[in-house]
C-alpha cells in the first residue's frame, strides 16, 4: 500500500506565501516523479507541478515563477512553495505519484486565498 501523507495549507491573504508538504510511504520515493494537483469548487482536477527523480521540474503556466516544487529524498518527502498568492489559486491541493501500475492521491489541503 502507497501512503501519501500531506501538510500544510490554510487561509492567507492574498501576496501571501505557503508551504505544502507530501511524505510518502510504501514505495522507493526516490525514483518516482511526485506532482501536485489542484481542484476548485465545480472544477475538475488540474495538474499544477511535477518534479522526476532526477529532480527536473515542470510548472503549469498560471503558476510559474510564483510555485516552487521540490524533493527531499532522506525524508520521503516532496514540498510545494507558493508564493504571491491569488485568490484563484485558492483550492484542495493533492499531492500525486503514479506506483506498482496505478495513480495515488494524498487525502488533500485546503488553501484558501482571502482577496
Amino acid at each position: 500500500q502507497v501512503y501519501l501523507v500531506q501538510s500544510g495549507g490554510g487561509l492567507v491573504p492574498a501576496g501571501g506565501s505557503l508551504r505544502l508538504s507530501c511524505t510518502a510511504s510504501g514505495i522507493n520515493f526516490k525514483i518516482h516523479t511526485m506532482a501536485w494537483y489542484r481542484q476548485a469548487p465545480g472544477e475538475q482536477r488540474e495538474w499544477v507541478a511535477s518534479i522526476t527523480s532526477s529532480g527536473a521540474t515542470n510548472y503549469t503556466d498560471s503558476v510559474k515563477a510564483r510555485f516552487t516544487i521540490s524533493r527531499e529524498n532522506s525524508r520521503n518527502t516532496v514540498f510545494l512553495f507558493m508564493t504571491s498568492l491569488k485568490p484563484e489559486d485558492s483550492s484542495v491541493y493533492y499531492c500525486n505519484t503514479l506506483s506498482r501500475g496505478r495513480t495515488w492521491w494524498g487525502r488533500g489541503s485546503q488553501v484558501t486565498v482571502s482577496s
